[in-house]
């Protein structure tokens, strides 16, 4: 029924999107393509958000360069749009300045793990307190469709017209050993549950690490004549298991196979802030003052 006919039967009806006001407005339409999952993740962010109940001005997102880059901008929160790459380091900095906001990355499997890989794992090893979303659609969408360090073997893209031969990252697996302290991962068709991990996300202290898997229509798929986006979710629905707690090298991606989706680390261990408040109160008994308390 149309909204006129709801209100004439006495259908109480809201008609405000309860997501706007997580969004900058005046920066609407967005420029995603038809199909692109990106925006479903937003969607499920603003959700988390909301459900969290935190403040926005206690919250900040930092992004990368790319597609899902483009996200920090969108956010009606503290953003920041950096260099290719560097979202984490940046990041890590915000968080040592202002221990008290909520820092959140957002931004694409290529640049996370390709240029920003060693800042990625390293902030893993140090439990930097930071929520770090991956959006994985397996190439770099911004630019043309190049091969990714996700990309799957098999999969054609502009740099591997014949198909990729190389050993994609298997991305929750290299979070878990490189120490985070919550990976999750889902899919663009699961949109109640992505919006659950971002909030478990946000509540998080620690390292956490979230990937959400997105069809990317124009490039990705398209080259690979995977259909538009409805069929992506299609693909997502008929492939995804969901396994908590399943051991994360156990669920790398192959070109259109089976998907494990899941919950895989919920654990607790220092922060690097906490850790070096401990080492140097005992450094310097009595004379050190426990930095951001």
């Amino acid at each position: 029924m149309s909204q006129e006919a709801l209100e004439g039967a006495g259908c109480a009806v809201e008609s405000d999107n309860p997501v706007l006001p997580f969004l900058r407005q005046d920066r609407l339409p967005h420029i995603w393509c038809p199909g692109c999952g990106i925006g479903t993740t937003v969607n499920c962010f603003a959700r988390a958000l909301q459900d969290s109940g935190m403040k926005l001005d206690d919250v900040a997102i930092v992004s990368g360069i790319g597609c899902t880059g483009r996200v920090a901008g969108y956010m009606n929160l503290d953003s920041f749009h950096t260099t290719h790459g560097r979202a984490i380091p940046f990041a890590t900095g915000l968080k040592l300045a202002n221990p008290k906001l909520k820092v959140v990355v957002y931004s694409g499997d290529g640049d996370l793990s390709a240029i920003g890989g060693n800042h990625f794992i390293h902030a893993a090893r140090r439990n930097m307190d930071l929520m770090v979303v991956c959006v994985t659609n397996h190439t770099y969408g911004m630019t043309g469709g190049q091969t990714a360090p996700t990309t799957p073997q098999g999969a054609t893209q502009t740099t591997m017209p014949y198909g990729n031969f190389e050993n994609p990252f298997n991305l929750p697996f290299l979070a878990d050993a490189c120490g985070a302290v919550y990976v999750a991962r889902w899919t663009v068709y699961h949109v109640r549950h992505l919006a659950r991990a971002m909030k478990e996300g946000l509540a998080k202290k620690g390292f956490s690490f979230i990937e959400a898997l997105a069809p990317c229509p124009t490039l990705y798929s398209r080259r690979n004549k995977l259909g538009d986006g409805v069929e992506q979710l299609k693909y997502y629905k008929a492939k995804s298991t969901i396994k908590n707690g399943a051991d994360t090298k156990d669920v790398g991606l192959t070109f259109q196979g089976d998907i494990i989706v899941g919950k895989f680390v919920d654990r607790e261990r220092p922060t690097w802030l906490d850790s070096m408040n401990g080492h140097l109160t005992k450094v310097f008994p009595g004379k050190f003052t426990p930095y951001g308390s």
